[in-house]
């Protein structure tokens, strides 16, 4: 019994070597130092590291605000916003900034953006607002109509630049059951409300601290009346007059519900915020003969253009 004492009385002496405390913060340290008394928990090695959970971000069912994991499922580290899951980079194709060094000026790492777009502005003349000069995740200005580098992303309504947008991204028939998919597939459909999402949710893409919004910083999605107001500008109501005006609209066409690509350099099809019924959201079509704002399905991807607040 004597000789248990002791034992257990060495390891607990061993343990405070290695730990020690205030009234308001904790430290792990084998030097024995205290704690920094910025920190609530401090951890100090010279061989060994932090092991954060390693769980997926569709298992946690109600995530607190700044919540962390690192999810196998694409290698990703995310951080939880209070609103959706955000990547903070990674191994995963889909990660932030995977495998590469931090971007320079003037390509900003967005909030709900896992690719990077330069953000440089153009003002329209005749409606006065400021876009980004090429669609999200073109990698330039278009220098024709067809130009395929200027195309950019297919964006579902409603959902991040999660890797999902990218014409090579894979497809999953799951339906997502929150704002924010573990994953960057498009997600496929067979029938209405041909909708990636369910239950369905009116309240993404609403303005530039919107859910979900993928645009830069002081960037969001725009209404119909702004996409509207900005076609009836072009010198003529067609692809000609779009290509012609400050944007720079292209045809880039469209990703289908069922993650087929239809129209590709025959129609240029650009998301707006604003959901028209259960099934669809207002869009601008864009061809070589004429333009028109209308509505299809929250389940295609289309172009995104975004505007200045």
């Amino acid at each position: 019994m004597k000789i248990q004492l002791i034992t257990i009385l060495s390891i607990v002496c061993l343990l405070l070597l290695t730990f020690s405390s205030s009234a308001q913060n904790v430290g792990i340290n084998p030097t024995g130092a205290a704690p920094d008394n910025s920190a609530l928990l401090d951890l100090n090695s010279t061989d060994k590291g932090f092991l954060i959970t390693r769980v997926d971000t569709a298992s946690i069912a109600t995530p607190a605000f700044g919540l962390m994991t690192l999810a196998p499922i694409d290698s990703c580290l995310y951080m939880y916003s209070g609103a959706n899951w955000i990547s903070l980079g990674g191994v995963g194709s889909n990660c932030c900034c995977a495998n590469s060094s931090p971007p320079p000026s003037p390509d900003p790492i967005f909030p709900c953006n896992g690719t990077t777009t330069p953000v440089i502005d153009v003002i329209s003349p005749l409606t006065g607002e400021t876009w980004m000069d090429r669609n999200l995740g073109a990698g330039q200005v278009a220098t024709s109509i067809t130009d395929a580098a200027a195309y950019g992303g297919l964006y579902q309504w409603g959902r991040c630049t999660d890797g999902h947008e990218k014409r090579t991204s894979s497809t999953n028939s799951t339906l997502s059951t929150t704002v924010s998919p573990s994953h960057g597939d498009f997600i496929i459909s067979s029938g209405a409300p041909d909708d990636w999402l369910t239950p369905q949710n009116n309240n993404l893409w609403q303005g530039v601290a919107g859910i979900n919004n993928p645009c830069p910083t002081g960037y969001r999605i725009p209404t119909r009346i702004e996409m509207d107001a900005e076609r009836l500008s072009w010198a003529t109501n067609d692809a000609a007059g779009a290509f012609a005006s400050p944007l720079k609209f292209t045809l880039g066409g469209r990703r289908n519900p069922n993650g087929a690509f239809s129209l590709v350099g025959s129609i240029g099809s650009y998301s707006t915020s604003v959901i028209s019924g259960a099934t669809n959201k207002i869009l601008l079509n864009i061809t070589n003969s004429t333009s028109s704002t209308g509505s299809n399905a929250r389940g295609h991807g289309l172009s995104v253009r975004c505007i200045k607040d």
